[in-house]
């Protein structure tokens, strides 16, 4: 090969190289953009998250601590709730909102922090560890929501029961036995649907407003991971 097939040679690798870097730049700035977008989404949704789980929230505290009690003195003055249920209901909101007013307070330390001194591919694994911990943090809570929720139903059941029997002049042991299988039957369908309905509501707005960004700043990851 004589110096000018060799000069051809390398202008041409030169070129590709050249072409090679543009396209990882371009991918890189494409990334860059979509992460931008994926963020500014999931600030959205903090301040929509924390609207919602404080109005809920808040209602399930006015109906076990305000409206409950009400109607049970209006029914019977000697029906009380225990305190363990009542300990057990505040715990669970109490966590509930706690675990997102500390994954918001660690996701903004990690923004600030990486606005300053990260890099991308740094940023978004920053972000993504603070996330799988906020939703461990939240399944755990609805977990705690779900048991409080159907704890409190099925003593409100077995507390009905025992007021119907009392209204009727009869002991809970004479009660018919048909009566009280048809009682847990549809106490249990009830609980089901209560119950599962409640987790499956949490969860929905949770993928909605975190889970489906979650899945793709791990997609944008893996992509500027491949390009390095």
């Amino acid at each position: 090969m004589d110096l000018k097939d060799l000069k051809k040679a390398w202008d041409q690798y030169s070129s590709k190289e050249k072409e090679n870097e543009l396209d990882e730049q371009t991918i890189r700035k494409m990334l860059q953009g979509r992460t931008k977008s994926l963020i500014e989404k999931i600030e959205r949704n903090i301040r929509i998250g924390f609207g919602v789980i404080f109005l809920l929230i808040l209602l399930f505290i006015v109906d076990d601590f305000i409206i409950s009690p009400m109607i049970m003195a209006e029914v019977d003055q000697d029906i009380n709730v225990p305190g363990w249920l009542v300990l057990l209901s505040a715990f669970s909101y109490i966590f509930i909102f706690a675990t997102f007013i500390y994954f918001v307070i660690k996701y903004y330390n990690a923004k600030k922090e990486c606005d300053i001194t990260c890099n991308l591919p740094k940023t978004l694994k920053k972000i993504i560890h603070i996330l799988n911990i906020y939703q461990r943090m939240f399944y755990f809570g609805l977990f705690v929501l779900v048991f409080s929720t159907s704890i409190n139903f099925i003593a409100g059941l077995y507390t009905g029961v025992i007021f119907s029997a009392k209204e009727n002049g009869i002991a809970i042991n004479e009660i018919d036995t048909s009566d009280i299988i048809m009682t847990i039957i549809l106490g249990l369908v009830v609980l089901l649907v209560l119950a599962g309905g409640l987790f499956l509501l949490f969860r929905w707005g949770f993928r909605r407003l975190y889970g489906n960004y979650l899945k793709k700043l791990k997609l944008t990851l893996k992509e500027l991971n491949e390009i390095d």
